[in-house]
């Protein structure tokens, strides 16, 4: 509020768009983990917000990320837009032209062991799918990208991913739809 409130006071409110954002989360114990060790929702959800001059504040809860800024800051700038840029713009987003905005997934990846090392070398990568309803994650080995691992979480449910439903019976569609967007998405 300071800094838009400084802005208005300079007459610079007009023509000044502002995004406030954080590189990843912190683990304080949760999962037996400290600060930025996995591909849990604590770690891969950061806050985002974007003020635009004439434009009243509203929350939304499209999944979205931050690679989505730069296309996002071109669009809303009127610059031309550049080829090849991995993000999406949310631009009619940010001006409340459309509600859902984003791509509705999210992807992280961490190491295993998190920070590996000569004497604790990489063993897997793990690739994290976020929707508006699952987390799904996927370890594959170092060696050969075999997955080796599953989780899925279900956030309407357990938004603290306490409990893996990964082949669960009643989760198997979704476990088999979210394995083969990850695929499709993640190298």
């Amino acid at each position: 509020g300071k800094v838009l409130d400084e802005l208005e006071r300079l007459d610079l409110d007009q023509n000044t768009i502002i995004v406030f954002w954080s590189d990843h989360g912190f683990h304080l114990g949760e999962h037996n983990l400290w600060a930025k060790t996995s591909n849990f929702e604590l770690d891969a959800r950061v806050p985002m917000m974007i003020s635009l001059p004439n434009q009243p504040a509203k929350q939304v809860s499209s999944i979205v990320e931050l690679l989505d800024l730069f296309p996002t800051l071109i669009a809303l700038c009127n610059l031309p837009q550049l080829e090849h840029l991995q993000g999406t713009s949310l631009a009619e987003l940010c001006r409340g032209q459309n509600s859902a905005g984003g791509k509705g997934y999210a992807l992280t990846q961490h190491t295993r062991p998190a920070y590996p090392s000569e004497k604790d070398p990489l063993a897997a990568m793990g690739y994290s799918l976020r929707t508006a309803e699952f987390r799904y994650t996927q370890w594959r080995a170092a060696e050969n990208q075999d997955v080796i691992a599953e989780e899925l979480y279900d956030h309407q449910l357990d938004t603290a991913e306490t409990k893996n439903l990964a082949h669960y019976p009643a989760y198997r569609d979704v476990q088999k739809a979210l394995a083969q967007q990850l695929n499709a998405l993640a190298p």
